[in-house]
């Protein structure tokens, strides 16, 4: 099927559109090219996470305190609460539904970054990754980015997690609950006009579960479009160089919102 996606030239994109039923290819566009995808890479903590309480290694009411680790601000809740400790999987929570970046760091700091980068290897064979834990400021020692990822890889990520779905303590059940409530609907699923607040049980409408990431000439929307009797995986990337901070960002938010229209008017 050809989408008829209007890329905006001068980004880097990376882009797959896959039924997940059939397993058709519905649209893309370099879908093997690794770029910057922000906070989409905490899904990799998040699946090591539901991984070791799928074993039993970890329980869920386990405490989690966050002056484990250094304050980080920008996305997230948990730095606005007065609460230093909440049980394991409402840091999870955090995580999956407003990109929480201190629950995020918290998380690692008990799984082990290499862990959970090991575990991306598994998930993501083509190069998708956590590289690093949330930064505030990137040093020149530092990481460049939080995370990589190609479209196909993420796509695959999303495909296994929706198999899994139905069975009852996997991987997939976990994780995919953690991010359905995750409030960022500005991009891709934008099409759908669903309420970002409330919309994991959307009457009138598709269910949608997806994660975003959003940093300086970044933006990537990843998610899966439950309509009942069809299920559809998208994950679009771009980058761009946002030199002064601000140039290009409007012509790129709309251009991921025609993408998503485009994934509407194709899937339903």
């Amino acid at each position: 099927m050809d989408m008829g996606l209007a890329l905006l030239p001068g980004v880097d994109w990376s882009v797959s559109v896959v039924d997940l039923g059939s397993g058709e290819v519905l649209a893309s566009h370099a879908p093997d090219r690794l770029l910057s995808t922000a906070s989409v890479g905490k899904v990799f903590v998040l699946v090591e996470l539901a991984e070791r309480l799928r074993s039993g290694e970890l329980a869920p009411d386990q405490p989690l305190d966050r002056r484990a680790v250094a304050p980080v601000a920008d996305s997230g809740l948990w730095q606005h609460l007065m609460t230093d400790v909440l049980p394991l999987v409402d840091v999870a929570r955090l995580v999956g539904a407003v990109s929480d970046n201190l629950a995020t760091n918290v998380l690692i700091d008990l799984l082990g970054l290499d862990a959970v980068r090991a575990r991306a290897g598994e998930w993501a064979p083509r190069g998708s990754d956590l590289v690093d834990v949330v930064r505030g400021l990137r040093g020149p020692d530092d990481p460049p980015h939080l995370s990589l990822g190609c479209a196909a890889d993420l796509v695959d990520v999303l495909a296994r997690l929706w198999t899994e779905r139905s069975t009852s303590g996997s991987v997939g059940e976990t994780v995919l609950g953690w991010l359905a409530p995750g409030m960022d609907l500005s991009m891709v699923a934008s099409a759908w006009h669903q309420d970002p607040l409330s919309h994991a049980e959307e009457p009138a409408g598709p269910v949608i579960v997806n994660k975003t990431g959003t940093n300086l000439g970044v933006r990537a929307d990843v998610g899966v479009v439950d309509s009942g009797g069809r299920a559809t995986a998208y994950a679009v990337l771009a980058n761009w160089t946002e030199d002064p901070p601000g140039n290009g960002r409007d012509e790129v938010m709309r251009a991921l919102r025609g993408i998503g229209d485009a994934v509407r008017a194709a899937v339903g």
